[in-house]
């Protein structure tokens, strides 16, 4: 009988810190996760020297509560996966030199992982992946269209050219006086309006698969301020509805015509992003009658920075033998490609 496999995932790229556990690459035996969300709120973003302070201070902590969850010790794991990048080049720091000290102290294969990887294998924790896939990644930081013909196999094939979805959302939260994250609130708030407000999209050239959201905050920017200098009411939850609807048109139209153009059987809907509600009824929408398609959308906890999802991409690595070594640093412009 083959033995079971056990990695431990470590993440810090940005504002959670997080150990997880992961048997047989799928299963989740234990997934801990200390947000600095209040930490950071009252500075309206995230303050790299604040992030990684708090990852100093609640890594140990966030370690011993995964193993006492699993009911394990250091013995039972087969592996350390950190996420080597991209991220906040700090707090990057403070994951990947925990996890050398854990693999060197422990004697275990180190595996540093993509953090966009990560994103796209969270879907791997709910369902087994099918190829050819498409992964739509839409995160603060990132928002990408992965085209995968294997496990390991990524070509990015769209990407943004200035602004993430995430941080529009962000930006445009701001000029609607709304704590941050903004995201959510901004969805909450569409649910409530109605899109009435005409705002554009960027579709850019024929055939681009890439995406612009800079203009749209412009946009929404122009708008408020407009009608401020006239003298005008704009009710926040139809801006919040006009925006979504403009972000959203562009991402799914854009994923669709990327799932016909590279005839994919699975669709992945991966990064923070993910949790937006109007973004997963649109795509569920879309594709409800394509039955040759297999949309995945994980589940919110799995949507948002967790280690869980490194260690799914470490054990996909673990058993391609993609191992580390102790000269690996953290690397803020990490590419997403592994193969092998």
């Amino acid at each position: 009988m083959k033995k079971d496999q056990y990695i431990l995932g470590i993440e810090t790229s940005c504002d959670e810190t997080a150990v997880a556990i992961i048997k047989n690459g799928r299963e989740i035996i234990a997934n801990v996760v200390a947000s600095q969300i209040e930490s950071h709120k009252r500075f309206g973003g995230v303050v790299p020297e604040i992030a990684s302070r708090h990852h100093v201070e609640q890594m140990t902590i966030v370690l011993e509560e995964a193993l006492n969850k699993a009911s394990m010790t250091m013995n039972d794991i087969d592996a350390v996966a950190v996420t080597e990048g991209p991220g906040l080049v700090g707090a990057l720091l403070v994951g990947v030199n925990a996890a050398k000290a854990i693999a060197f102290a422990h004697q275990k294969p180190l595996i540093g992982v993509h953090h966009i990887a990560g994103h796209i294998y969270a879907n791997r924790l709910i369902k087994e992946m099918t190829f050819p896939a498409l992964a739509l990644v839409v995160s603060g930081g990132h928002t990408e269209l992965v085209y995968m013909k294997a496990h390991g196999d990524f070509e990015v094939i769209g990407e943004t050219r200035d602004d993430a979805a995430g941080e529009a959302y962000d930006k445009v939260a701001r000029v609607l006086n709304m704590p941050y994250p903004g995201g959510p609130h901004i969805d909450r708030l569409a649910h409530e309006g109605e899109a009435t407000i005409k705002l554009p999209r960027a579709w850019l050239e024929e055939g681009s698969f890439d995406f612009s959201f800079s203009g749209l905050k412009s946009a929404v920017i122009n708008t408020v301020h407009n009608a401020e200098q006239r003298g005008e009411t704009i009710l926040p939850e139809d801006l919040a509805a006009s925006f979504q609807e403009s972000v959203i048109e562009v991402l799914v139209t854009k994923t669709l015509k990327a799932v016909e153009a590279y005839d994919v059987k699975q669709l992945l809907l991966a990064g923070g992003v993910a949790a937006n509600k109007g973004l997963r009824e649109a795509l569920t929408e879309t594709f409800k009658n394509k039955e040759e398609i297999d949309l995945v959308i994980p589940p919110l906890h799995l949507c948002t920075d967790n280690a869980a999802m490194i260690a799914a991409v470490g054990a996909i690595m673990f058993e391609k033998g993609m191992f580390s070594d102790m000269s690996m640093n953290a690397n803020p412009g990490l590419d997403i490609q592994f193969q092998q």
